[in-house]
């Protein structure tokens, strides 16, 4: 698949210290394949991939409740006690806004954008905003509308950078 094959998101550094975290990590990233497809599918942006302990944690912002709830679906599919899952899924402020006031005009989630310039990698825009060069894969995530690998921005792109929430 690609986009899932590293760890990423707040406590990834500490996780990837932990013996066998590697192993753990591919092994229940395995487990719950069709989730992380019906993630990527649904368009949630993932914040936080990786294992704790025993545990796969995923943490993300879904466009909707109804693209929440596919994954969701899928997750109790795998593992309808999420034994070795810490799953947060949460639904884009501005949707859950728009619905309970109608459509009210968007926003970018509180987020900010950038506009890339020379020299600049995902890892560096990274260290820049979140003060950690490992948390790239969340601004990967907000942009996948023109991103399709990290590892290719353009000079001149607008991207969109979510909030440092869990700073």
């Amino acid at each position: 698949m690609g986009i899932f094959d590293k760890m990423f998101g707040r406590g990834a550094e500490n996780a990837q210290k932990q013996p066998g975290a590697e192993q753990m990590f591919n092994q229940l990233k395995q487990k719950y394949q069709t989730a992380l497809n019906a993630i990527e599918q649904q368009n949630v942006r993932l914040q936080n991939l990786h294992v704790e302990g025993d545990k796969l944690v995923i943490r993300g912002i879904a466009p909707s409740d109804q693209a929440k709830n596919a994954v969701w679906d899928q997750i109790k599919l795998v593992d309808p006690n999420t034994s070795n899952l810490m799953c947060d899924i949460t639904v884009e402020q501005s949707q859950q806004r728009a619905a309970a006031a109608g459509a009210q005009g968007g926003g970018q989630m509180g987020g900010q954008t950038y506009t890339v310039q020379s020299g600049d990698t995902l890892s560096k825009i990274s260290k820049q905003f979140y003060g950690s060069a490992t948390e790239y894969m969340r601004i990967f995530y907000a942009n996948r509308n023109q991103l399709s690998d990290p590892n290719n921005i353009k000079v001149g792109q607008q991207l969109i950078i979510p909030p440092d929430d869990y700073a």
